[in-house]
């Protein structure tokens, strides 16, 4: 049985059944792109048309704040899905920039494709209502953790729960992610 994007049908397949028949369907849907390192995927002002996956590598979104400096606000590795949802879902001009943080290849599923997939292989609108519950479910625990952590401890869990991050992501952009800036997160670091 032959894939051509394997993460991504191992990683369906951990939710809903696919056929053989299924899985040639879902994968002509996807266009695979290459990116390279700090390679652009949307900038601000532009509408965000694909939902996309991380088949191999990293990627980030970001905001642009009014002191000119760079937040992220979500990372994106192996498996994981990204994309700016509002901007996506109502057509509009997105607030974001997502942006390859290493070389890395992602899925793209055009938004204009997405309900013509759920029609043809319904299976896979249950895979993203999963996905998507999940998706949520990690958002509201990162919120409740930002006010109920001090930032020290917000650093240890995210370090705990997420240690690939600390090999494969600028530091600057973990700081981002954190709220904090890099020069306290080189202090966390050095305490251990």
């Amino acid at each position: 049985m032959n894939c051509n994007y394997p993460g991504f049908i191992t990683h369906v397949r951990r939710y809903v059944d696919l056929t053989q028949s299924d899985v040639e369907i879902v994968e002509s849907y996807f266009k695979p792109l290459e990116l390279k390192r700090r390679e652009h995927l949307i900038s601000e002002g532009q509408v965000c048309t694909s939902n996309f996956f991380v088949e191999k590598g990293c990627i980030r979104m970001y905001y642009v704040n009014e002191k000119l400096i760079e937040q992220t606000t979500q990372f994106a590795l192996e498996t994981w899905w990204l994309s700016d949802y509002f901007s996506f879902a109502k057509q509009l001009p997105s607030q974001y920039f997502i942006q390859a943080v290493e070389k890395s290849t992602v899925l793209a599923i055009d938004y204009q494709l997405q309900d013509k997939l759920f029609s043809e292989v319904p299976q896979m609108e249950r895979y993203f209502r999963i996905i998507m519950q999940r998706a949520l479910a990690a958002s509201q625990l990162r919120t409740k953790l930002m006010y109920q952590y001090t930032k020290e401890e917000m650093y240890r869990h995210f370090n705990t729960s997420f240690p690939q991050f600390f090999q494969r992501v600028p530091q600057y952009m973990i700081a981002s992610y954190l709220g904090l800036t890099p020069e306290y997160l080189s202090e966390l670091r050095r305490k251990g």
